[in-house]
């Protein structure tokens, strides 16, 4: 009966241990996913930036060209 008992006990305790080990594992699944879509988020918004800035340069030249005729 105690070795029933003990047997039950360590598959109870072994159960636990990889219930926690799949959640760590999903958990940093789920944060790897999320930093690739913040990565991706950060180099559209760098990509945006640069055409808003290219474009201002452009309107500005194109100002300057126009109060120089």
């Amino acid at each position: 009966m105690k070795k029933l008992c003990a047997t039950l006990m360590l598959a109870v305790i072994a159960g636990c241990g990889v219930e926690t080990a799949t959640t760590a594992a999903t958990s940093a699944e789920i944060k790897r996913r999320e930093m690739e879509q913040a990565k991706k988020t950060m180099e559209q918004t760098t990509q945006k930036i640069e055409q808003n800035t290219q474009q201002m340069s452009d309107r500005a030249a194109q100002s300057a060209d126009r109060v120089k005729d």
